[in-house]
């Protein structure tokens, strides 16, 4: 089979630099267009050369649709706005979009879920295998301990982020919720502050810490009753997640249309 010809979105970005990097270095795919958005300083330049791996030949642009007609899959490390409408251009194109795009609303992913109709959409909080890892266990532990045990979800990332939760603090929060066969949306708790009163049974709790140069930090504590049980994961490397993402694509070329995440991928989903 012919190597899967790739659009890396943010293509400037720190992501969209790393995966660039990576898919000239990993047999199988190839960098069909970069893509960045409107206005950005990176416009015009040669992806290679802004990635740090020599010209390649392929200029950054901020027009998505011609890439798309060209190409077998996206890699999306962009932002809310633009992973939706590159959602539905990659569903008119019929190819595989995988999206790590975070701080996505209700609203944007319900745009991705109809795009996912029409294409294969992988999309998730986060690529890595140590946190999907991190997710099962923390559904398996969410349902071995039940609501006697109150669920609190620590993260900390760097003093740039712009979104909080983080995108793998809410898929842990599903997680937890899954294991409890509840809804997160029903059962967040976030942001508290001033006389809350005591908190609610089976709630789900979120606190959110930002500072310094911190990649990635993730803590999920079972409190109940004498004693507590802490699972967590460390990024030490933003890198960690760009070969999840590019195992991702790969495994959704020439999939059905449908809305599949890194579980999926990695073959660790719920039977």
């Amino acid at each position: 089979m012919a190597d899967m010809r790739l659009i890396v979105t943010g293509a400037a970005g720190r992501m969209g630099r790393m995966l660039i990097k990576a898919i000239a270095e990993t047999p199988g795919v190839t960098l069909a267009a970069a893509i960045e958005r409107r206005g950005a300083p990176a416009l015009g330049e040669d992806a290679g050369l802004v990635a740090g791996v020599g010209a390649n030949g392929i200029r950054i642009s901020d027009d998505p649709l011609p890439a798309t007609l060209a190409a077998d899959g996206v890699v999306d490390f962009s932002a809310p706005a633009a992973s939706v409408e590159m959602a539905a251009l990659a569903a008119q194109a019929r190819i595989a979009h995988v999206i790590g795009t975070t701080g996505l609303t209700e609203a944007d992913l319900a745009q991705i879920a109809a795009a996912a109709r029409h294409a294969p959409i992988v999309r998730s909080g986060n690529m890595s295998l140590g946190v999907n890892l991190l997710a099962r266990l923390v559904r398996d532990a969410a349902r071995a301990l039940g609501p006697d045990y109150d669920v609190e979800i620590v993260e900390m990332h760097h003093r740039m982020k712009v979104d909080a939760p983080s995108g793998t603090a809410l898929m842990l929060g599903e997680a937890a919720a899954s294991g409890r066969a509840i809804e997160l949306k029903d059962h967040s708790e976030r942001g508290r502050d001033g006389v809350t009163g005591p908190r609610k049974r089976g709630a789900i709790g979120f606190a959110s810490l930002r500072g310094g140069a911190v990649v990635g930090e993730h803590s999920v504590i079972f409190a109940g009753p004498g004693e507590r049980i802490v699972l967590s994961h460390h990024a030490e490397d933003r890198s960690l997640f760009v070969p999840g993402a590019i195992k991702a694509a790969l495994w959704a070329r020439g999939r059905k249309p449908g809305l599949y995440s890194m579980a999926d991928v990695l073959g660790s989903s719920e039977d």
